[in-house]
């Protein structure tokens, strides 16, 4: 019988373990998808003032080293806590239960370990917290160097490079080497508690010899023997749970950051053929980069029939990309309002307005994978279109040539392909998407001038009914522009076609003659 009771309480035990294991790792895997999940979706919100002003180190430490600590070290973590506190709790209902007497010392013996606890978890914590701090610099420090290796290089600042991130890791250091010299701090004194109790244990046991049960004695001296571990483990445990909670703390405050605006409003959604003219208007339009800078374009009014083409123009810092950012609602509007067709595009959702604009950026971007997929990455257009669209924007002879046509591999950033054909592909992509309204920023800035005007003549072909926004970095692109719009510290400061901007001899006719355009 005493054998079966046995092996009952064995195979509960196991079935216990069981459950408790798999609830707490169904508990740990469900907690960390949903921070992981809410971490992403927040970022893929996140305005892009949060990214100019946020080093891209921290956003990578949130999603590597933070969601490392989640997903593995958190839930060993509360499993080795649980045992500990468990163990430890039953080695003193033990001890208490052979010796009533030990129940006399717990309580000194708990309030020294208390202090010691909380003492060494509040350092513990900051240090980890600092820890964290001084990782994201090394991240971002790694990463810039990378991409900017050509440049290190050529200007022979090697050595230089090498000390910064030296003197990061040295930083580093100094927030984690203080926190393992914390831990043996803490293991001096967890030892000393649980020789304590030890002591104790084996004294009421010698005292009351003759009124004890010589097995329940034994059992009781060597479940104290075991209570040091239990102890320091039980400590190291709950400083880990509170230090890698901070973890879910830093991952959460990014998950709460400020959001764009939704990308669908269902009550709002525009009809499937806006905009159908291509009419823009700028109604006392302001706005600033962030809360508390200077507005970038200050009580902005004009309008644009469709179909017009307007070359902006103006000096560094006048607000001209600031006005295509706007266009896109990657700025929001710190006053006044711009209509599209008539349909405020602040009301709308930011994925129905900016599926309806394009934009031919200063700067290609173009994604690991094949060309056709950088062109059509929806796979909206069959392949004759895309060839068409390559015909269009001079690329076809190019990749033509190539062995694998269209599922030619670009690399990261397109860096197998040269800046002007970098270029030609978002040229290529304009064309494919042809939207009633095309945006250029200074988009023939990288090309030389043979290129250049290949590409402004497949512009006026292609999206000859149009209406086109150029920021001109030469001025011979827009000198048959129907009109265009000159800047000045965020204002409207000429408004008209080139011609009378010319005869009226102000700001573009400067920057014409400055340019060899007239005399």
């Amino acid at each position: 019988m005493r054998v079966g009771v046995y092996a009952a309480l064995g195979i509960t035990q196991g079935i216990l373990v069981m459950v408790s294991s798999f609830t707490l790792a169904m508990g740990n895997i469900g907690a960390a998808r949903k921070l992981h999940y809410a971490l992403l979706d927040n970022k893929f919100h996140t305005p892009q003032s949060f990214f100019d002003t946020t080093p891209i180190g921290r956003v990578i430490n949130r999603f590597s080293k933070d969601i490392y600590v989640i997903d593995e070290a958190l839930p060993s973590t509360v499993l080795m806590f649980l045992g500990t506190f468990f163990s430890s709790l039953s080695t003193m209902i033990v001890i208490v239960a052979s010796t009533p007497i030990f129940a006399v010392v717990i309580a000194p013996l708990t309030f020294i370990y208390v202090f010691v606890q909380r003492f060494y978890v509040a350092t513990s914590r900051q240090l980890k917290r600092l820890e964290s701090v001084t990782r994201s610099p090394i991240y971002s420090h790694f990463s810039e160097t990378v991409t900017g290796s050509s440049v290190i290089r050529a200007y022979g600042r090697r050595d230089a490079f090498v000390l910064m991130s030296d003197v990061k890791v040295d930083d580093n250091q100094k927030s984690y080497y203080p926190g393992i010299v914390a831990n043996r701090w803490l293991g001096v004194r967890i030892e000393f508690i649980g020789n304590c109790i030890v002591l104790f244990a084996a004294l009421f046991a010698v005292i009351g010899k003759d009124n004890l049960n010589p097995g329940l004695v034994g059992l009781s001296v060597s479940y104290a023997l075991l209570v040091t571990m239990s102890l320091n483990w039980m400590v190291r445990m709950t400083s880990d749970l509170e230090s890698n909670i901070v973890a879910v703390e830093r991952v959460k405050e990014y998950s709460e950051t400020k959001t764009e605006a939704p990308w669908e409003v269902e009550d709002k959604k525009p009809s499937p053929d806006w905009p159908s003219q291509g009419k823009v208007e700028f109604l006392d339009y302001s706005v600033r980069y962030r809360e508390g800078l200077d507005l970038v374009l200050k009580n902005l009014t004009l309008s644009v029939v469709g179909g017009e083409k307007i070359g902006i123009v103006g000096r560094t810092g006048a607000g001209k990309s600031s006005m295509t950012l706007c266009l896109f609602r990657l700025l929001e509007a710190a006053g006044g309002e711009i209509t599209i067709d008539g349909v405020k595009i602040s009301e709308i959702g930011l994925h129905d307005l900016r599926s309806k604009l394009t934009i031919i950026p200063q700067e290609p971007v173009l994604f690991s994978g094949s060309l056709r997929m950088n062109l059509d990455p929806f796979e909206k257009y069959n392949d004759g279109e895309v060839w068409k669209a390559l015909e269009l924007s001079h690329l076809n002879k190019f990749v033509s040539n190539q062995p694998a046509k269209l599922e030619l591999e670009c690399s990261e950033g397109g860096e197998n392909l040269s800046v002007g054909q970098r270029q030609l592909v978002c040229l290529a992509r304009a064309l494919l998407r042809k939207t009633r309204i095309l945006i250029l920023d200074e988009a023939t800035a990288a090309i030389d001038l043979e290129t250049d005007d290949l590409i402004q003549s497949t512009i006026r072909t292609q999206f000859e009914d149009c209406t086109v926004f150029t920021i001109a970095h030469r001025l011979n692109t827009i000198m048959d522009y129907t009109r265009v719009l000159v800047l000045d510290k965020g204002q409207v400061a000429e408004f008209d076609t080139p011609s009378k901007l010319l005869s009226k001899r102000g700001i573009f006719y400067g920057m014409a003659k400055d340019a060899g355009l007239t005399q």
